[in-house]
């Protein structure tokens, strides 16, 4: 792929981008909130450049990306790449370990502190914060919720017993509860602190919703400044969300891939973790030759990443178990916690690789692309012919009034706009979605048979189960069509595609082109027949009274309107009046008894 073809499909997402030059080398990284715009700067007007960044875009031969889920975490991961590659052009960021951490100690009275330095491997650490605003908040939080000490003393059983110190001021205004002197328990302590340990690693949301209701039962007892108090506790907790999975001790090294298939092809991720940081993020992508298991695909992307970045780490977090095992390495599906999140982001870093790449081929030859997505389909239709030319059947009432129909036209895998054809229901009362079905497509057909046109499609889509297709089969059954074409239905619910003669529905991988192609064809259906209704219903609630009367047409009645402003007003106009605007006694007659009538009538 070309390097403007690149430029032009990167996602607007937030992320971090990498320049390597024609030697394979990391020349830059950089962060982006819109990673399409920023790297498109580069390139839209370079006479706007600093001499030494052009110099930069001049030795740029390849770009490659990651995505990720805030600008917090792009700065981060940022800084671990720069650090890894050590790029020729980057500025020396500030060391990781400078960003703000939480700190719980391993005392029989643990401290909850706030540092920037990780020198005690004992120690619990949280973060790193991206904020320290919302780190110190969190801290003020913790300080609210519990008697927290804020001393350095080293408080052991022995110098509690031997009474070596006394209570400090935090005592005296309640914020401590002098565990200096034994004033509370090791284990009411501990209490406290397994509880922030809760709300650090992934139990927040009970908490929140602890809270939650605290605070309403406060707002129904009246007492609105408690309440207020636990909604800015909320808030705090909820900030608490920006620590990033960039970074985080929590986590020991390992290394995690993802796949995503797509019909002959798969795109992977893969992540690099040590000492709790992303090193290095990979995507790649594979053409299949032969049909092969999602488990053996991983198995060769494994060992792909194997040959090129040398041996894996000893626990290895995957989507799904490889078709392999290998010595002393385990392999995980994390199902919650930070190990999931960073599964997460590998996952979604492999469906922007496929995206990117599948955006590309479209763009690049249309014909192609569009080719491969209708032999995926007559694949899995076991159809003869390629379905080139596709329509689709939609019904739409609401409570029976206005029951209309639509017909979308797809050729060659897109939209045929000029093709569409909408109905309103003529033979069938009330809301009948199966005769409505059976009518349109009797309709439909029987037209294109009477005018001897020989475009019939390949492929017919009932938006519906089996009582839809059933009787839109009747209807091209009586037409003698069910030989020179393939009627399928594309039930919502489970995405099933139903066929007449089987009795089975047709599981299509939801992953798979062919099946977004037909819920693209239904959607559009469903979408044009709705704008219909909904159209017709409008008209419907706009109808005016004068629209009744012999003689005014919707001009006339455009006249009257604005002239007068409302019907309510016209009741007190004079024939004669009426006669002068409206040039025609008769109709001004007709027009004055109308209201006249609809006056005693009410």
């Amino acid at each position: 792929m070309d390097l403007e073809s690149k430029i032009s499909s990167l996602p607007h997402l937030p992320g971090v981008y990498r320049y390597y030059d024609t030697k394979g080398n990391v020349i830059y990284v950089g962060k982006a909130k819109d990673l399409h715009k920023r790297v498109a700067q580069y390139f839209v007007d370079r006479e706007r450049l600093t001499r030494k960044t052009r110099i930069l875009v001049s030795k740029i031969a390849d770009i490659q990306y990651s995505v990720v889920d805030t600008e917090a975490d792009a700065l981060l991961l940022e800084n671990n790449l720069i650090k890894e590659y050590k790029p020729r052009y980057n500025i020396l960021l500030k060391d990781s370990k400078t960003y703000p951490w939480i700190c719980i100690t391993n005392e029989d009275y643990p401290r909850v502190f706030l540092t920037r330095k990780i020198d005690n491997s004992s120690y619990l650490y949280y973060g790193p914060y991206s904020s320290v605003a919302h780190a110190r908040a969190l801290l003020e939080l913790f300080s609210d919720l519990y008697p927290l000490r804020t001393c350095s003393l080293n408080i052991t059983p022995e110098a509690i017993k031997n009474k070596k110190f006394r209570p400090c001021l935090q005592f005296h205004i309640k914020r401590c509860r002098a565990c200096c002197t034994g004033n509370i328990s090791i284990k009411e302590y501990r209490s406290y602190i397994d509880e922030i340990v809760e709300m650090l690693g992934s139990g927040a949301r009970n908490i929140i919703s602890h809270y939650k209701k605290r605070m309403f039962k406060a707002a129904d007892e009246l007492d609105f400044e408690t309440a207020e108090s636990y909604k800015a506790k909320i808030d705090l907790l909820n900030n608490h969300y920006s620590k990033s999975i960039i970074n985080n001790l929590a986590i020991s090294d390992l290394d995690v891939f993802s796949l995503d298939l797509e019909d002959s092809n798969a795109f992977g991720n893969f992540m690099r973790i040590r000492g709790g940081a992303i090193v290095k993020s990979i995507n790649l992508s594979f053409t299949l030759n032969i049909e092969e298991s999602p488990e053996s695909v991983l198995s060769q992307f494994i060992a792909e990443i194997s040959a090129k970045f040398g041996d894996l780490s000893q626990e290895i977090i995957v989507p799904f178990i490889p078709d392999v095992t290998i010595d002393k390495i385990v392999f995980k599906v994390p199902l919650k916690g930070d190990k999931r999140a960073l599964l997460e982001l590998s996952i979604k870093n492999a469906k922007e690789l496929k995206f990117n790449i599948l955006r590309q081929r479209e763009l690049k030859d249309p014909t192609s692309h569009y080719d491969a997505i209708l032999q995926s389909l007559q694949k899995a239709l076991g159809m003869n012919v390629l379905p080139r030319h596709i329509e689709c059947f939609d019904n739409s009432n609401i409570q029976g009034t206005n029951p209309v129909a639509s017909c979308v036209v797809f050729r060659d895998g897109k939209a045929s706009k000029k093709d569409y054809r909408k109905f309103k229901i003529k033979t069938v009362v009330g809301a009948n979605d199966y005769a409505s079905m059976k009518e349109v497509v009797y309709r439909r057909y029987s037209r294109l048979l009477q005018e001897n046109k020989d475009d019939l499609p390949q492929l017919v889509v009932i938006d519906g189960g089996r009582g839809q297709l059933a009787f839109a089969y009747q209807a091209l059954s009586e037409l003698k069509l069910t030989d020179k074409l393939t009627v399928i239905g594309l039930a919502k619910r489970l995405e099933e595609v139903i066929r007449v003669s089987d009795p089975y529905p047709l599981f299509i991988d939801r992953n798979a082109s062919a099946l977004r192609l037909l819920q693209q064809i239904r959607d559009e259906a469903h979408r044009f027949g709705i704008s219909f209704h909904r159209s017709l219903r409008s008209k419907e609630q706009i109808h005016s009274i004068l629209r009744d009367i012999k003689g005014l047409g919707e001009k006339t009645e455009q006249k009257l309107l604005m002239k007068y402003g409302s019907v309510e007003r016209m009741k007190t106009v004079s024939i004669n009046e009426l006669t002068d605007f409206l040039g025609n006694k008769n109709l001004a007659k007709r027009i004055n008894e109308t209201l006249i009538n609809i006056n005693n009538e009410s």
